[in-house]
């Protein structure tokens, strides 16, 4: 007779596969492990909670820097060192400060820059 092995993940793993910010997360949530089904399960039919988290926030820093359209480092360069909600977020997209111009602009360039990267390598590849 086989067993069947459930696989786990730490609380800090399955906030990341899901995108919300641990401590935000119920306790019960960040105090013990998810198994692969349970994470599923979470993300076929995800409680309130976690609709209220992706909704309204806080939002780890990768869906803060996508929203406002910058790297992580911009973040950081702007001075947000924390997880941002929802609210937040739009604030600083209506106040549109100066760092945040920059850091898209200068993001963009990076972005196109790999995107010919990219195609350069892919042209490579088909040649050989």
């Amino acid at each position: 007779m086989s067993r069947q092995n459930t696989q786990s993940m730490k609380p800090a793993t399955a906030a990341k596969k899901l995108d919300v910010y641990l401590p935000a997360t119920p306790p019960a949530f960040q105090e013990s492990s998810v198994t692969r089904a349970e994470l599923a399960a979470l993300q076929a039919d995800p409680p309130q909670w976690l609709t209220d988290l992706r909704k309204h926030g806080p939002h780890p820093k990768n869906l803060v820097a996508s929203k406002l359209g910058v790297s992580i480092s911009g973040l950081a360069r702007g001075g947000v060192e924390d997880a941002l909600t929802t609210e937040q977020i739009d604030a600083i997209i209506a106040e549109n400060p100066e760092w945040l111009a920059t850091e898209r602009a200068s993001y963009q360039v990076v972005l196109r820059e790999e995107r010919r990267v990219k195609s350069l390598h892919q042209d490579r590849a088909r040649r050989d």
